[in-house]
């Protein structure tokens, strides 16, 4: 069957690449390449630029109703094709399909709809005679042009998170998608197209020279990426000689600290699915879990029950059934990543549930439990992005806080404990953009998600992740 050729999409429509380069687009449940996407070049980037400029010309006159109009729009038009978007999600990422109907394309649409809300509530300080005889006044304008640059592992959800509050902004976008999953991105723009000003949303694909030439080009005034802690380095770096404003969600190693009096049983079946979801590719998967040295022999035993018994793992053929919580793997690479870690285990640790790929087609990976790891250990330090998770024990809270906060990201994190006062001294300690009690992974539109340290800096959702996308001027009037 020959493979479904891809476009880019700018000012308004499908366009056939200049650069003749292509990339293959792979079923990760399959292995084998459906679709073919450009390797877009400079040119294609210029054209995109240029069209999201003029477009922005006058898109940033749009009035704040204006705007919300529009991405009520798109929402109505993501929802009435959620099915259709959900297939194209699964195939290109090998999701489960009704996981991803639920939990993706239901909350991208709920978050387009909280930032056609937020396009209306522009915050700023009261105008006021602050000198005498003279009126200060802040407006909050858009940006300009954004320039953004999505992952693989969410890609309808996560370009959501970056052109929604853009738009309702007042800016233009545009946007590179994962060389590896530009499918439903470019579905999305032509169903954003039929609602938006031509050149208002754009996606160019390509590898990641073509996300360099995007960041490095002239015309956009900020810089947003959501990826890997190298990728936002080279970002910050690329960005660097123009000043340009820049957004980064980059990786994340969350402890998920767990006290012996905490609900045991129910800990560990909520930690496995939020440690196996989306096959562990999230950044603040609960990957890395602290246990009490009094629960920690439990929690193993738990957890490692959770992961062979309890935790439905999907193959080639079963992606579509009900139940199923682990997909595979991105891609070969990626699979060969995760099975990296367990070649290169220390003697110490031991693997007490999977560790292994599944075998078959596909890029699946065993639901895995690793305990008797050190705080120093590779897999306790760096990112996986794979269904592992690791376990450690602790003596106290002081030593609990220690090994919780020390890795190098600080994007998220949890506690389970009975007692509040303990929940609240930890909430405090943690040095994490965010600290769930008792629970793991939810996120809501309405309050924002972005890390410390090498997780980056930024906001996404809520009202701080619109503000990313304005700029505050000061008018003072002598009366």
């Amino acid at each position: 069957m020959p493979l479904l050729q891809l476009l880019n999409y700018i000012d308004g429509r499908p366009v056939a690449s200049r650069s003749t380069a292509r990339t293959e687009v792979v079923d990760p449940a399959t292995g084998e390449a459906y679709a073919s996407a450009p390797d877009s070049g400079e040119a294609d980037v210029d054209a995109a630029m240029t069209a999201a400029l003029a477009a922005f010309n006058s898109f940033k006159r749009t009035t704040p109703s204006q705007r919300q109009g529009f991405l009520l729009k798109i929402a109505s038009a993501i929802e009435a094709h959620a099915d259709e978007l959900a297939r194209l999600e699964c195939k290109n990422c090998g999701k489960p399909f009704l996981l991803t109907l639920d939990e993706e394309i239901a909350a991208a649409v709920d978050q387009i709809r909280f930032f056609a809300g937020a396009a209306r509530q522009l915050e700023g300080r009261a105008a006021g005679e602050y000198m005498e005889g003279l009126l200060s006044m802040i407006v909050r304008e858009p940006v300009g042009v954004c320039a953004a640059v999505t992952p693989w592992n969410y890609p309808l959800m996560m370009a959501v998170w970056k052109w929604a509050p853009a738009l309702a902004a007042g800016n233009t976008v545009v946007l590179k998608p994962s060389d590896t999953t530009p499918v439903s991105t470019l579905r999305m723009a032509e169903l954003m197209g039929a609602i938006l000003p031509s050149g208002v949303f754009n996606v160019v694909c390509g590898r990641r020279e073509t996300g360099r030439l995007l960041v490095e080009h002239a015309v956009p005034s900020l810089v947003s990426i959501t990826g890997s802690v190298r990728a936002g380095r080279e970002v910050a770096a690329s960005a660097a000689p123009l000043l340009k404003r820049v957004h980064l969600e980059l990786g994340g190693k969350a402890p998920v600290v767990v006290f012996a009096d905490a609900d045991l049983e129910t800990a560990a079946a909520d930690i496995a699915v939020a440690a196996y979801f989306n096959a562990g590719q999230d950044c603040t998967a609960a990957t890395r879990v602290v246990v009490e040295a009094a629960a920690y022999e439990t929690m193993v035993a738990l957890l490692a029950r959770e992961a062979e018994q309890n935790t439905k793992l999907g193959s080639a053929t079963t992606m579509d059934s009900e139940g199923v919580l682990v997909g595979p793997l991105n891609s070969r690479a990626q699979l060969e990543r995760v099975k990296g870690f367990f070649d290169r285990l220390p003697p110490h640790a031991r693997v007490v549930a999977g560790g292994r790929p599944a075998g078959g087609r596909g890029f699946f990976f065993e639901p895995s439990v690793v305990a008797g790891l050190r705080q120093e250990d590779e897999m306790v330090q760096e990112e996986i992005f794979g269904p592992v998770i690791t376990v450690q024990p602790f003596a106290d809270e002081a030593a609990a806080v220690a090994m919780a906060n020390g890795v190098q990201y600080g994007l998220a994190s949890s506690v389970w404990t009975s007692d509040h006062a303990r929940a609240l001294r930890c909430c405090r300690a943690f040095d994490f953009g965010t600290v769930w009690v008792n629970t793991h992974i939810p996120l809501v539109a309405e309050m924002p998600h972005g890390g410390f340290k090498q997780s980056g800096g930024g906001k996404d959702l809520s009202a701080y992740g619109f503000e990313e996308y304005t700029r505050v001027k000061h008018v003072m009037s002598k009366l």
